[in-house]
Parts: structure tokens; sequence; C-alpha cells
């Protein structure tokens, strides 16, 4: 969303931003100098907890935003803002690149006005959802747009001790904590082990995955890093789950996914187009130095300007 406020902003709009104390969020938002008010966090992984974190978030945004006089909202993957909206009766929008987050989306889809989501996606696959008449499509990927103005910063190498002349791998954990991924990951295990290196760089999303790698010697860097220069300049990146994995495509850096739970419309095309690899086992990882490593010359670059305005008039009485 980061280049969407932008350009909202810039075209007038004023713009205000909510994020969840969980994972990286907050630092993120500090990092990429997003002004923010944290509202709620993360209140465990199984539905109860999930739904009972949804209804405390949920009010605590509607009390925030009752008089604040807002004339549309927006989400990327988010419940929370959508259900504050539909309880104040804001116009609303919401966005994701992930059609199996049944829980997710059979609240999401039905409360909002206009569903956001990649033209790869087959509206059909969300019609059960209640996305019927609502569905509008972009081309591409997200990350293909909130990249589109990035540069990869070479001093992230510096900070992590790492060695240019040398292969640098990246790996990011499963969701553990998602209701879509709730099973080991074997194959994840041995991809640590064959990666095991002073020039791996391992990406937790919780705490807890944070202690087990740091307990095993695995580089953890201790709070958030400029991950999307990492991964410019890495030679190869192993995803568990699906965004670091879409920002290593558009950044032109060769990856694997790991991922075990069923594949969205999205990775499926990257598939088929040869712009995404699904390891099958750790055996096919050849860590090799490539020589284009950093340089984003030939890269996809979409103008985020056409998500703003797709957001701004999708959803009937917006202003």
């Amino acid at each position: 969303m980061r280049p969407v406020i932008a350009t909202l902003r810039k075209q007038g709009h004023e713009v205000e931003v909510t994020a969840r104390d969980f994972a990286q969020t907050l630092q993120l938002c500090e990092r990429f100098g997003i002004e923010h008010t944290a509202i709620g966090h993360h209140r465990g992984e199984h539905v109860a907890s999930k739904a009972r974190g949804l209804a405390e978030r949920s009010l605590a945004l509607r009390r925030w935003a009752r008089r604040r006089g807002f004339d549309l909202a927006l989400g990327h993957g988010s419940n929370d803002v959508t259900v504050a909206a539909a309880l104040l009766g804001i116009p609303r929008a919401t966005m994701f690149d992930y059609e199996w987050a049944t829980v997710q989306h059979n609240v999401n889809c039905r409360l909002a006005q206009a569903v956001v989501v990649p033209d790869a996606i087959p509206p059909e696959r969300l019609y059960r959802y209640g996305a019927r008449g609502k569905i509008r499509g972009y081309a591409g990927l997200k990350e293909e747009y909130y990249l589109a103005d990035f540069e990869p910063d070479p001093a992230v190498i510096r900070e992590l001790g790492l060695d240019r002349s040398r292969p640098v791998a990246v790996v990011r954990t499963p969701p553990e904590v998602s209701l879509y991924h709730r099973f080991e990951n074997d194959l994840f295990a041995q991809v640590l082990e064959r990666l095991r290196s002073p020039q791996t760089v391992v990406l937790p999303r919780t705490p807890q995955q944070r202690s087990q790698l740091e307990r095993a010697g695995f580089l953890v860097p201790d709070r958030a890093i400029d991950a999307q220069s990492l991964v410019a300049f890495a030679d190869l990146v192993v995803s568990a789950g699906g965004t670091m994995n879409r920002e290593a495509v558009a950044l032109g850096t060769p990856v694997f996914t790991v991922f075990e739970g069923r594949l969205g419309a999205v990775d499926e095309r990257l598939i088929a187009d040869g712009r995404l690899r699904r390891l099958a086992s750790a055996d096919e990882i050849k860590l090799e130095k490539r020589p284009d490593a950093g340089d984003l010359n030939d890269r996809v670059r979409r103008d985020p300007a056409i998500l703003a305005a797709l957001l701004l008039t999708a959803v009937p009485g917006a202003r």
C-alpha cells in the first residue's frame, strides 16, 4: 500500500494508516516512514483466538474511526478495516492475491463493496465468498507495483556481514500461524540444512521461530531489515510463503517455493511461465553466484497510480 498511499496524497487526498502489532509490521512502517496508528495485536493461530482478535480489533478500529469523517476504507487482506468500515457505513474495498484463505475471504468479500485482485485469479473461485459482481482485476503482481520505484541498497549486505563475492541465499519461514498452512514443513527443514552457511539469511515470522533458528546457529536479523534489497542482491530465495516469492520474481532473483498449502492462481501462473519453481526435494537446490545480482534493468515496473485509480473508482459511493 505504500506507493498507493503516496499516490493518493499526491492527488490531494488525506490518508490515515493503521497497523496491527504482529511480526515486523510496525517496524516496517517505521522503516518506510509510514505514519500510522497501532491498533490491536495478533491473538494466536486457533480459529477461536482469531475470531476474538478480529472482534477486538474491529471494535477498536471503529472507535478510532467513528468521528474522523472517512470517505473510503482500503485494506490488503485486512478483515479488521472491512468490518469496522461496514459497522460505520463507510464505503470499502478489500485487496488480496491468494484466494484460498477461506475464513478471511468469507468475511472480507461479503462485507466489502469491491474486491480488488490480480486478474490471474479466476473470478469464479471467489463467488463462494460472496464476491460475485464486486471483483475488479489488475494486471501483473502487486509486487510489480510497489517495487516500481525500488532501487536496491547494498548497505544491507554490509549490515549482515555478507560477502558479495560468494553466493548469498535468503530463506523465509512458513506462515505457521496461518489457517491455510497448518502442518510441519519437513521439506523446509531439509532446505535449512542444505543451505546452512554464514551466507544464508533466514527471515522468521514469529518470535518463536526466531528463537529456534538462533539456537540452531542460523543468521537471523534481530530487527526488520531492507529485505527487498537483500532479495535483489541474493543469488537464491527459498520461501514457504507468498509475498517474498513474488518479490523475488519481480526483482529477477531465482526463487523456489516450498509452500505446502493449496497453490493460488498467481503462483500457478508464475510456475507455468517459469518465473517461480516449486521445490520437490532439497537436492534440487544449487546455490551458485549469478552475475546479474542487483541489476534490475529488465524487470517489470508497473505504475502504482493504476492501482490507486482502481481502488478509488471501484467502490460505489466513495468520494
